[in-house]
């Protein structure tokens, strides 16, 4: 047996020995089943601690902990996601050891998340612990994941893509809201026009263009890639007149980086002037994987090309095109002859409803 239970008066004790060290101690419990879980903690704990484990945090702590030791190498955007939720969402668990985290907690928390956020936002707030937990089963604060809890199943919704043949006239709102040649005109290009996303165009420097052989390799990632694109003709035109020896390509007019989101006021407007429904910085790189999948490139280049490690991902961003649908399904009627008994029955429909001609004296009236 790993320890022992004893009594002493009403009250539990347990003892046990690992590495040669007796622990002996009080559990404070008069109920044999209670008593028993304190002594199997206490039990893990010591396992936990001979092996060069981690003293173990509260949930409030972890947090801190995560956020001190990834600050310097993960991105703003992950680090802000981890911080609104230490600093917003823990609810009851803030200050629980996790340790002794259940799945009837987080579940309760998550039922309070809820309240105020839809289904899609509680699924990344139940990955942003799974993340913390994880790290600590790394750090060894923890031997295992004390809780289980399954993805909420979430209705996907049909999201924009620019449409084709409005994106010149979607191009020229942009220019004429923000220069022909400004930050956001040239970063919705770099978008569009080799995908990538908007925290790289605000990083993307001249240096790292390839004018030779027409390809860009961002240096600056979300994955810590560095893999050339190729850059279409039509952006290549439009970047050679304003082609510098070095520095960044999308700067601020007193040379500065532009902060996160600064594309988002234009493009909305632009979207309003033409017409169109939400497109976003995200959605012109959802555009871009879905042009290059419809235009025969394989899964495997579009996801190279977006620079993601997991197809499944890349899948994620192809959007159906149902112009392709419906010419599809033309070409099918015509095959199948089922065209020409649409010619017939419209034929009939319109004999049908033109207006009866009566005849009087044998002339029409």
């Amino acid at each position: 047996m790993s320890y022992q239970l004893f009594r002493v008066g009403k009250v539990w004790h347990y003892r046990f020995q690992i590495d040669g060290a007796r622990v002996q101690k009080s559990t404070r419990e008069t109920v044999k089943r209670e008593a028993d879980a304190v002594a199997v903690k206490a039990y893990e704990r010591a396992k936990l601690w001979a092996r060069g484990g981690e003293s173990v945090p509260t949930l409030r702590e972890l947090v801190a902990l995560w956020l001190e030791m990834h600050r310097p190498t993960v991105s703003a955007a992950h680090s802000k996601v981890v911080e609104t939720f230490g600093r917003l969402h823990l609810y009851d668990l803030a200050d629980v050891e996790i340790s002794d985290l259940t799945t009837e907690m987080v579940e309760h928390a998550r039922l309070l998340y809820l309240e105020a956020h839809a289904p899609a936002s509680a699924n990344q707030w139940l990955n942003v612990l799974r993340l913390l937990c994880r790290w600590a089963i790394r750090r060894k604060m923890i031997p295992s994941l004390t809780w289980s809890v399954k993805l909420l199943k979430v209705q996907k919704r049909p999201r924009e893509t620019l449409p084709v043949p409005r994106a010149t006239k979607w191009l020229a709102a942009v220019d004429e809201r923000a220069g022909a040649c400004g930050p956001v005109a040239i970063a919705v290009r770099l978008m569009l026009g080799i995908g990538l996303r908007e925290v790289e165009t605000t990083t993307a420097r001249w240096e790292w263009m390839d004018w030779e052989r027409r390809t860009y390799t961002p240096g600056i990632t979300k994955g810590r890639e560095a893999d050339p694109v190729p850059v279409p003709d039509w952006l290549y035109v439009y970047l050679l007149p304003l082609r510098a020896a070095s520095g960044l390509i999308v700067r601020r007019s007193d040379g500065a980086a532009c902060a996160p989101g600064f594309t988002r006021k234009i493009m909305l407007a632009a979207n309003s002037a033409c017409g169109i429904g939400h497109v976003t910085a995200h959605r012109l790189r959802g555009t871009f994987a879905t042009l290059l999948s419809e235009q025969g490139a394989p899964i495997h280049m579009v996801k190279q090309a977006l620079r993601h490690k997991n197809i499944n991902t890349t899948m994620a961003y192809l959007e159906t095109n149902m112009d392709l649908v419906s010419r599809a399904q033309q070409r099918i009627a015509t095959i199948t002859g089922l065209d020409a008994e649409t010619t017939k029955h419209s034929g009939e429909k319109m004999a049908n409803d033109m207006p009866e001609t009566r005849m009087e004296h044998g002339r029409p009236d």
